[in-house]
């Protein structure tokens, strides 16, 4: 069974900067695409980021490209999101998640695991 578990959220002011961890366990991550979502109060769950596991091709939401870098430790089986100049619109909760297969590595419905999510504050 598949687990992920997030870890490095919290509070920062406007500018600064997290880095989010998402540890994998119990699965062979080698064909997994990992992505990150997020999800402010009342809104949907928007893509982030996400890395294909394989042959490390990332891609990125416009909203925080340039700012935002996803990468990921095979030796550690995990995934991270370095966050710079965050913003207040940044705050959220952000989640991992782990799909196999699909090519729409943008739509949170076809991914099949997901993390408990950690939270992002962004104070202005």
């Amino acid at each position: 069974q598949v687990q992920l578990a997030e870890s490095g959220g919290g509070l920062v002011q406007a500018g600064g900067s997290l880095r989010l961890s998402c540890a994998a366990s119990g699965g062979t991550f080698s064909r997994y695409t990992m992505g990150w979502f997020r999800q402010a109060p009342g809104k949907e769950r928007d893509f982030v980021a996400a890395i294909r596991w394989s042959d490390n091709t990332v891609y990125y939401a416009d909203s925080v490209k340039g700012r935002f870098t996803i990468s990921r430790d095979i030796a550690k089986n995990t995934v991270y999101l370095q966050m710079n100049s965050l913003q207040p619109e940044d705050t959220a909760v952000y989640y991992c998640a782990a799909e196999m297969g699909s090519t729409n590595y943008d739509k949170a419905a076809l991914y099949d695991y997901w993390g408990q999510g950690t939270q992002v504050t962004v104070s202005s």
